[in-house]
């Protein structure tokens, strides 16, 4: 059984500490990777904390809000000049975070920093330079592409978007086809997510410069997973976006790309409410998909997986800061069951897009051995 309150979530409360501030902060702070041109605030330093500056000279109080709910945040103190500025109490988490601005009870975004879609919303973001960033930077390297498509959805009455991530090579190799991971966004999110919050092409672009992986393509599209509002997950069908995905999306991505059309050869993967659309998917569909993949998003039972012998693949993962444990018996009870199974714990991490960048690059490997 699915226990929805541990994945529904695509954002979570990020782990910044809003205790009494630590008085030995490093003023080495620098603007975010992730502002707008030419702006300096926000601004992070090398320890993780990062600092606000907004200008609002009418207002009564100012507070940064991250993570879902706009609850806790750092609150700013406003200047002679109309500025209002403040740091976070402590570091936050390595990579990527959803903000608002909260403004008199207001919630606005950062003038100062580029939009998100996440929370059912174009959201501020902050990057905070990560130990082990180089596997998702941009490097010198031989690049893939992102393309978007529209493809004819009979069941919707309309057509509908995705994105498809081609490896180096494709437009070059004519006769060479490719498996295919079809890669879930989270509750909140949509089709946008993993390329821009997650940097999915560039993790894969610098696998295959590495020679670590296996060349396939990627294919993200929305999950309808916002069509239910938040505290009502419970009552999301499968049964819509499984057609969409199975019975349209597939076979137009199969007629218009150069793919290997079985399900040897087709993944799904997914963080967190993806996780979950991935788990009764590839459950309800056996012969659709032979690798499985959970990124935050719950796992299977042994008993869940009828026909063994058809599920070349799954890999379960989470933040340390999350429920680890479970996933790490999960697959151990998996591979006990004669399973190749594979767990991994994103160190320091919680339920936020570095935990499912570390994800997708410990995934990517192990696709289509």
């Amino acid at each position: 059984m699915i226990r929805y309150p541990l994945i529904v979530f695509s954002l979570f409360f990020s782990s910044v500490l809003f205790a009494q501030s630590d008085q030995n902060v490093k003023e080495d702070f620098k603007p975010s990777s992730l502002n707008q041109p030419g702006q300096e605030y926000p601004q992070v330093n090398s320890q993780g904390y990062a600092r606000f500056k907004i200008l609002a000279p009418a207002a009564d109080s100012v507070r940064v809000s991250l993570g879902l709910g706009g609850k806790g945040g750092t609150k700013l103190t406003k200047g002679n000049d109309g500025f209002w500025t403040g740091t976070t109490a402590g570091p936050m988490d390595e990579g990527f975070h959803y903000y608002n601005i909260n403004i008199d009870g207001g919630k606005f975004n950062d003038p100062g920093a580029l939009n998100f879609y996440g929370s059912v919303r174009w959201e501020s973001g902050i990057e905070i330079p990560a130990h082990d960033q180089a596997f998702y930077e941009l490097r010198d390297v031989q690049h893939g592409h992102v393309q978007q498509i529209l493809f004819p959805s009979k069941s919707t009455g309309t057509s509908r978007r995705a994105f498809v991530y081609t490896p180096p090579g494709y437009d070059k190799n004519k006769s060479t086809r490719y498996p295919v991971l079809y890669l879930q966004h989270g509750w909140g999110e949509d089709e946008t997510a993993w390329t821009s919050q997650g940097r999915a092409n560039l993790i894969m672009d610098n696998l295959t410069a590495e020679g670590k992986i296996k060349p396939f393509i990627i294919v993200m599209t929305y999950g309808m997973t916002n069509e239910v509002k938040w505290g009502r997950i419970h009552e999301f069908d499968i049964k819509h976006f499984q057609t969409v995905l199975v019975d349209e999306l597939i076979p137009y991505v199969d007629s218009h790309f150069r793919t290997i059309s079985d399900q040897r050869n087709r993944a799904m993967a997914g963080l967190s409410m993806g996780g979950m659309e991935t788990k009764l998917i590839t459950l309800n569909k056996p012969d659709v998909f032979s690798h499985y993949a959970l990124l935050s998003g719950g796992t299977y039972k042994p008993e869940d997986i009828v026909d063994k012998s058809k599920v070349k693949l799954v890999f379960l993962s989470c933040g340390s800061k999350e429920r680890p444990d479970g996933v790490k018996s999960a697959a151990a009870a998996l591979q006990k069951a004669g399973m190749n199974a594979v767990s991994y714990i994103s160190e320091g991490t919680a339920h936020e897009f570095q935990t499912w960048r570390r994800s997708l690059y410990q995934l990517a490997p192990l696709l289509f051995k």
